[in-house]
């Protein structure tokens, strides 16, 4: 099974941008469709951003479109969400998850795999 580690979270003011990463291992990345979830305090965890192959499959919650991109490279197992325009109500733990195949789901049951979770924390 594939093993996915994040990493490059931080705490940032808001307008910052940041990027995080997520290393997968143990299997290779294109086997699997990725997404980036989110938890913030007090609150369930929700879909950010996913991804199949490159940008034109791209899907994006609507509270991060056009300010977040969401971009893969199968060759280093790496995916990564580059965050800009960071705002407060972005304070959250940002999970990599992955599902086998290429079908798009929002709904975190869906995915098999998870990394440990990653601190953003955006200051006012």
């Amino acid at each position: 099974q594939v093993r996915l580690v994040e990493s490059g979270g931080g705490l940032v003011q808001a307008g910052d941008s940041l990027r995080l990463t997520c290393t997968a291992s143990r299997r290779p990345l294109s086997l699997y469709f990725t997404a980036w979830f989110r938890q913030g305090p007090g609150k369930e965890r929700e879909f950010v951003a996913g991804n199949w192959r490159g940008a034109d499959s791209a899907y994006y919650a609507d509270s991060v479109k056009g300010r977040f991109a969401i971009s893969r490279d199968n060759a280093k197992n790496t995916v990564w969400l580059d965050m800009n325009s960071l705002k407060p109500e972005d304070t959250a733990v940002y999970y990599c998850a992955a599902r086998p195949g290429s079908a798009y789901s929002t709904h975190q049951s869906d995915y098999n795999y998870w990394g440990q979770g990653t601190q953003v924390t955006v200051s006012s």
